[in-house]
């Protein structure tokens, strides 16, 4: 049985992927900010019959909780099969760059960016203790310059420029850790749930959450050591 643990995992995409990872035999640790709320998602998962799961009090922007999660894990097992950095906001709107305030930018970017290198910084000597550790950092097509840059792009995704930016940033991250842990075992890709109804977007996505989480399960139970550096949605990869 591995171990996961998934930041914002109390709701959303995050709850149904530690529902569908659990149910596929993993022990799921599932990331909340608040206590309460991470006890009610782990009760509505066993009222379905799934037991093999628990929460963790962690809100990825602040340090200080982070290594509390950290040393809370530690106390409870030996070493960290997957991370999946999941956790992550939208901010305000409107978000054009030319305008949009720095405070919501940086509010954005220490959740969506810092808040997932610090908590990878924390729990990579458990991840280290895997046979087969792997990190999972979900991230959005709206942060591939690719897809911004394409012919066809569509121009509807101005809305999202700062939120894009700080995934965009995420996406920078994923490659240049995966490179640095290229001899350790561990792989580290980035995956995109597509536009999912959630609350980050008022519940407007074309997915449901259940569908959403499809590729961050697909990806976790695929991975593999010889499979980095790589950026995933359903059906195969994106141009970073």
């Amino acid at each position: 049985m591995k171990t996961v643990l998934i930041t914002g995992a109390n709701k959303g995409i995050g709850f149904e992927t530690a529902k569908q990872l659990a149910q596929l035999n993993h022990y799921v640790y599932l990331g909340s900010r608040g206590k309460a709320n991470g006890l009610e998602a782990v009760r509505q998962l066993k009222e379905l019959g799934i037991t093999n799961v628990e929460t963790i009090v962690i809100d990825v922007a602040d340090i200080n909780s982070v290594r509390e999660a950290r040393a809370e894990l530690e106390a409870k097992i030996g070493s960290l099969d997957i991370l999946i950095n999941n956790a992550g906001i939208a901010g305000n709107q409107p978000q054009d760059l030319a305008t949009s305030s720095i405070e919501n930018l940086r509010r954005i970017f220490d959740t969506n960016f810092f808040g997932a290198i610090q908590t990878t910084q924390e729990f990579l000597p458990l991840l280290k203790k895997s046979s087969q550790g792997a990190i999972i950092n979900v991230s959005s097509e709206v942060g591939s310059l690719a897809v911004h840059t394409a012919p066809q792009r569509n121009p509807n995704r101005a809305k999202y420029h700062a939120y894009g930016s700080s995934k965009t940033a995420l996406n920078a991250f994923t490659v240049m850790l995966a490179n640095e842990l290229n001899d350790t075992g561990i792989s580290v890709n980035g995956v995109t749930p597509g536009y999912t109804a959630t609350d980050l977007n008022q519940f407007q996505g074309a997915k449901t959450p259940e569908q959403g989480a499809m590729p961050i399960v697909k990806l976790a139970t695929q991975s593999h050591p010889g499979i980095t550096a790589k950026f995933f949605k359903d059906g195969g990869e994106v141009g970073w």
